[in-house]
């Protein structure tokens, strides 16, 4: 028996909000998959630790905040999500998004925010959205993250120098700056004995042993050291002395107070929340898939990044979001479905149950240089290098993206960089929209003085009472001014003018208002009007925009032979 397309289209919807862990069971999960996945998994781990508290620390929140995500956040991703391969955790693309609510709102804002953000991205992805986030331009991508990188550094430089400020860090990069310059007499050296070191390790296993978990190793390290500097009289500023260690067991789940004034107050931090996870999860989906040539789902990778964000601020952790650095070392490591990640999030736990007091040793120091070597990896430089040389336009989104991420905040630099890049892309669409004329009537080509594209007029060629003109590209808004006004520049005033469309993919609504003025100033002269080559699209929103009183044929040859013969016959 088979299936009628009602059930085959129910069916291939039920598949895209299918889990991928689910998918993988279904293909057969045997031993030698389970081992590889487990090594992946405890790989990751050991580089999501480190990670995880640097940033939770970047953010304005406590080390184990971060530890919480990466094991909330971190499962319910893998368990839920689109894609074989997503790690999934706090991000250094959070770090100054999350600052800046915990300045304004609190923690407790935070966390409301966060709720609030993963029942939008639930939403988001219902109601399939997941495919239109990816078309976000590349250099708002590539502007916005290396903005990022700029201000995850600069909010590291005072640990990284060991600096004592004389008030609060100011967030905004600019009033930072002068407080840094401030304090430069403040420097501890231990403090920058131990942030090079560490960068220096880092840096070296990954040219010397690149499978060796580099971060873990230098943290560990770095809390040797500080235990040794101690002891010479020279401290540095630890995860114990500024935050009082971290608990050796996950919070218990509980929901932030909230009142009708305060979600509102909270809705564009949640929407910004949501916007940022969204890009930042499907963008490392797509690097995966680039990786291993298979293919995520983007609606259900969002539910699942909804579902952890909700888990992540339940239990008290910061924002949660594929992380594209952790997918590719899960990838590496010989990752081969969600098990990973679920391994990954379960060895956190275990970590942060047995080894949370050794964590307290852990200098902050250590902490920023490990996020400064993040900063360095996330400044796409080659990439910002080549748009600004690709073309001024191009350039332009990258820069404004960037600089208002810098100094204005990320949502206003993704802003910014989507409505620059959407008008880039509107002009360069229009721009190669074209009208000719066809043949047989020849077309005599004068340079048009207002935009320099030129004007087609038909001279006579046998019969100058039918005039032929071919629009060529799609006949949208962006182009609908410059095409009319082409079309209305004729030479003479035929009898019958033949409009082909065989070469326009489609039409909007502004194009076809602008085309039914056009008919209806030709037929006010008497000009009989044909439409040829319109496919089902665009013949369908030429009239319900009540373009009328024109005639259809299906080639431009058969409506001039039509029109000959009714010229003939009257």
């Amino acid at each position: 028996m088979t299936s009628s397309p009602v059930s085959s289209h129910k069916a291939s919807a039920a598949e895209l909000f299918t889990p991928k862990l689910i998918s993988t069971l279904r293909e057969g999960y045997d031993m030698e998959r389970l081992r590889r996945d487990a090594t992946a998994g405890v790989t990751v781990a050991m580089v999501a630790v480190p990670l995880s508290m640097a940033i939770a620390k970047a953010s304005g929140a406590s080390p184990e905040a971060g530890l919480t995500t990466a094991v909330i956040g971190g499962f319910l991703i893998s368990l839920l999500g689109g894609s074989r391969f997503q790690i999934g955790g706090p991000a250094g693309a959070f770090i100054v998004l999350v600052a800046s609510i915990i300045e304004r709102q609190g923690f407790d804002g935070l966390l409301l925010a966060t709720i609030m953000a993963g029942v939008m991205m639930i939403g988001m992805g219902a109601l399939g959205l997941g495919t239109v986030i990816r078309y976000i331009p590349h250099p708002v991508l590539v502007g916005f993250t290396s903005g990022i990188a700029v201000i995850i550094f600069s909010s590291q430089i005072v640990d990284l120098f060991g600096l004592t400020l004389a008030g609060r860090e100011p967030s905004d990069l600019l009033p930072k700056l002068g407080a840094i310059r401030q304090a430069v007499d403040t420097v501890t050296p231990a403090a920058v004995a131990v942030s090079l070191a560490t960068i220096v390790l880092i840096i070296g296993l990954r040219k010397v042993r690149p499978h060796w978990p580099g971060f873990l190793i230098a943290i560990v390290g770095s809390g040797f050291a500080a235990a040794f500097l101690a002891r010479a009289g020279m401290p540095v500023e630890t995860i114990g002395t500024k935050f009082g260690g971290i608990p050796g067991a996950l919070p218990m789940p509980s929901v932030p107070a909230a009142s009708l004034e305060k979600l509102i107050a909270l809705l564009p931090d949640a929407f910004a929340i949501a916007l940022l996870g969204s890009i930042e999860s499907l963008l490392s989906a797509v690097v995966a898939d680039g990786m291993t040539g298979r293919r995520h789902r983007s609606n259900c990778e969002l539910v699942a990044q909804g579902v952890a964000n909700v888990g992540s601020a339940l239990f008290g952790g910061i924002c949660a979001t594929g992380t594209i650095a952790r997918t590719a070392t899960n990838i590496r490591a010989g990752a081969t479905s969600p098990i990973s990640g679920i391994v990954h999030a379960l060895v956190v736990l275990l970590l942060m149950l047995l080894a949370a007091p050794l964590a307290s040793y852990v200098p902050l120091a250590a902490l920023a240089a490990v996020l400064a070597v993040v900063s360095w990896n996330m400044a796409e430089r080659e990439e910002f290098a080549f748009l600004l040389k690709l073309s001024r336009g191009d350039a332009a989104v990258l820069l404004v993206t960037f600089g208002l991420t810098i100094f204005h905040g990320i949502m206003a630099g993704i802003g910014a960089g989507v409505v620059l890049g959407s008008m880039l892309f509107m002009h360069r669409m229009a721009s190669i929209v074209e009208v000719t004329t066809h043949s047989p009537v020849i077309a005599e080509d004068r340079p048009d003085s207002e935009n320099g594209r030129g004007t087609y007029d038909p001279v006579q060629a046998g019969d100058d009472r039918v005039a032929v003109f071919r629009l060529s590209g799609p006949f949208f808004f962006g182009a609908a001014s410059e095409v009319t006004a082409v079309l209305e520049r004729l030479g003479v005033e035929p009898e019958v003018f033949v409009l082909d469309l065989s070469a326009v993919p489609f039409c909007d609504a502004t194009g076809a208002h602008a085309l039914s003025a056009l008919v209806a100033k030709l037929r006010r002269h008497g000009v009989r009007v044909v439409l040829s080559g319109a496919n089902d699209g665009v013949a369908r929103v030429l009239a319900k925009q009540g373009v009328a009183g024109v005639t259809y044929a299906a080639t431009a040859d058969l409506a001039v032979a039509e029109a000959h013969r009714g010229l003939v016959s009257a």
